[in-house]
């Protein structure tokens, strides 16, 4: 038994690789290619031509927004644009000054140093990081107690690109030290559409149009998620339609992965049905929603509400979170007004 087990395991991690692999492999290595966020690709793609032309390191770079919309797609992309190394850390491995300095110290002239969430680096490490960032030198702290001095190490001028899904919890002395602080929004069923083609495209899977819209319709506002979805769906079409995805296709395989046609998965479902029955539609406090479901508060507010946001089924106000007339007609559950049932209407 102990040996199936591990078996499972073993391929269940495979199976992640491959994912893994495949996922790289359909992001794009260029600004052009990279869909929507077209305001944000417009100042990128001006300082970036404009470092290029003076021979300068870019200005230092923060990318914030819900998980899965390409940040470090796009840090990678810079690195690309200017012809330049590209280094990838996170906040949570760099957990001494010690691996900081390590990092900074082999740096290279222009060089992108990209800081993956970066809200959760250590007190201690985001300080030295600030003159890095500033100054372009590090200092370093030799001996202790009267005899200690400071020493300077100075570096090669360098592109940090932070990214993170909680813009709040970054230190003001940290943000300022960005020049450019740049938020990606959820994307519209156009613009997955256009990521669902381009991926079955370098996969090799034929897809029809209103097959690649209903995959991206499921695919809550996200990249990562609509590549994802159209993953599962090529297995299903090769296993069950030949290989081609159609509207029917796509419908019946995502059905059988149980993702409703807007994308909701059982947590969203969850949030919306404590917030219309058992506080009556709200006003009601996100640390009480997630009480009521078991969850987080910050993967509730991370994750779930910028989407159900979006969809128009909930409404964030001073006093909480309020859901909509389209909320009710969608989950079919009546509302009371004046001691009145309506009824929900057709969606």
């Amino acid at each position: 038994m102990a040996g199936n087990a591990d078996k499972g395991r073993l391929v269940s991690a495979l199976a992640g690789d491959e994912d893994q692999q495949l996922e790289a492999g359909l992001r794009p290595r260029r600004l052009a290619d990279f869909t929507g966020q077209a305001r944000l690709k417009e100042v990128l793609q001006i300082a970036i031509d404009a470092a290029r032309k003076r021979g300068e390191a870019l200005d230092h770079v923060l990318l914030y927004g819900p998980p899965g919309l390409g940040k470090t797609t796009l840090a990678s992309i810079i690195a690309q644009e200017l012809d330049v190394p590209f280094t990838q850390t996170s906040g949570p491995v760099l957990q001494k000054k010690l691996d900081l300095s390590g990092i900074l110290s082999g740096i290279m002239h222009r060089q992108v140093f990209f800081i993956d969430e970066i809200h959760r680096l250590l007190p201690d490490v985001e300080e030295m990081l600030y003159t890095a960032l500033e100054d372009f030198h590090l200092d370093i702290l030799i001996g202790t107690g009267p005899g200690a001095r400071t020493h300077s190490i100075p570096l090669q001028t360098f592109t940090a690109i932070g990214a993170t899904t909680r813009q709040g919890l970054v230190s003001a002395p940290m943000r300022g030290r960005f020049g450019l602080v740049l938020r990606l929004n959820l994307y519209d069923v156009p613009e997955l559409t256009r990521i669902v083609k381009r991926s079955a495209k370098l996969l090799d899977t034929p897809i029809d149009d209103d097959g690649a819209e209903e995959i991206a319709r499921r695919a809550r506002g996200t990249p990562r998620i609509v590549n994802r979805l159209l993953r599962r769906v090529r297995d299903y079409a090769q296993v069950r339609a030949h290989g081609h995805i159609t509207m029917a296709v796509a419908e019946t395989a995502l059905d059988l992965l149980e993702v409703d046609r807007f994308g909701l998965d059982e947590i969203d479902q969850k949030i919306m049905r404590t917030v219309l029955e058992k506080f009556g539609g709200g006003p009601v406090g996100v640390n009480t929603i997630a009480a009521s479901i078991g969850e987080e508060p910050e993967t509730i507010e991370e994750v779930y509400e910028p989407y159900l946001i979006q969809l128009g089924f909930l409404h964030r106000s001073p006093r909480g979170r309020i859901a909509t007339e389209r909320a009710y007609d969608y989950f079919k559950v009546p509302r009371r007004f004046g001691g009145v049932e309506r009824q929900p209407e057709l969606f």
